[in-house]
């Protein structure tokens, strides 16, 4: 499914949801995010710092909130609950895109096997859309965030997303899957192919208010897949048939780093 795809279907579900809640009086918020995305693969070397600020992408999103401390019908607050005070539904559609390549010990300049320099030629890419939807707790009251008492407002949250992913995996070697390009435990262990896959997000951070009717945020998101394929790379003896990984432990997973600005619409 590509993007224009994706976007298409988010924008009639947030507005969907809009004329829905709206009958029921909740208002709405819209912004966009951006930032780096730390992408953890099968590229490069597990717990090193090299690998984790080499593979690291961007991303963008379109973000859509459900405010249940305020009523858009009447311009006045709801009824005072700890869950309208506190929670929002927060929707979002997202995309981002990643190079990869082998950094850290095994790949170092005075690395000269066939190993290494293997290692060296292989790279890679996705590019991942998700769309899904969190629950965000803020602990301070909404209310008094919104009528000036304090400037900022943190929070967290935790939610579900569908995921789309395209990668790609090559040698600048040649062609992989040879003896002479491929290291052995990477033999039919990569995907040329899209697919798609579940995500849980949890994220953290904060808002800070810029104005009655605006705010800008700042996110600290882990996202784990349910998929070890997003990078294009699961080299597991399962796929490859060859050689065990006991180091290829978990699922691929990102955090992201964001910064956002948000809009209350009346």
């Amino acid at each position: 499914m590509n993007a224009r795809i994706l976007l298409m279907v988010f924008l009639t579900l947030a507005v969907a949801k809009q004329e829905v809640f709206a009958q029921l009086g909740f208002s709405h918020e819209i912004g966009i995010i951006t930032g780096p995305v730390a992408f953890y693969s099968d590229y490069g070397q597990r717990y090193d710092f090299e690998t984790n600020i080499g593979n690291v992408g961007f991303g963008v999103g379109i973000v859509h909130y459900l405010n249940f401390s305020y009523r858009a019908d009447c311009n006045c607050y709801t009824r005072d609950t700890y869950f309208n005070d506190h929670f929002k539904i927060r929707s979002e559609i997202d995309y981002h895109v990643t190079n990869f390549e082998h950094l850290g010990e095994w790949v170092d300049p005075d690395k000269t096997s066939i190993w290494a320099e293997q290692l060296r030629g292989m790279k890679g890419s996705t590019r991942v859309f998700d769309i899904g939807a969190q629950l965000e707790y803020f602990p301070l009251s909404i209310r008094d965030y919104a009528a000036g008492a304090y400037r900022f407002a943190p929070f967290g949250s935790f939610g579900v997303h569908w995921v789309s992913f395209d990668p790609e995996a090559y040698s600048e070697l040649g062609p992989l899957n040879t003896v002479s390009t491929t290291p052995v435990k990477y033999f039919n262990a990569f995907q040329q192919e899209g697919d798609s896959t579940w995500s849980i997000v949890m994220s953290a951070g904060t808002r800070y208010k810029l104005s009655p009717l605006s705010d800008l945020m700042i996110d600290a998101r882990w996202q784990y897949y349910f998929s070890n394929w997003v990078d294009g790379l699961n080299p597991s003896l399962e796929n490859n048939g060859v050689q065990e990984v006991p180091e290829n432990k978990a699922n691929d997973w990102i955090f992201w780093l964001n910064i956002g600005y948000i809009y209350y619409l009346d």
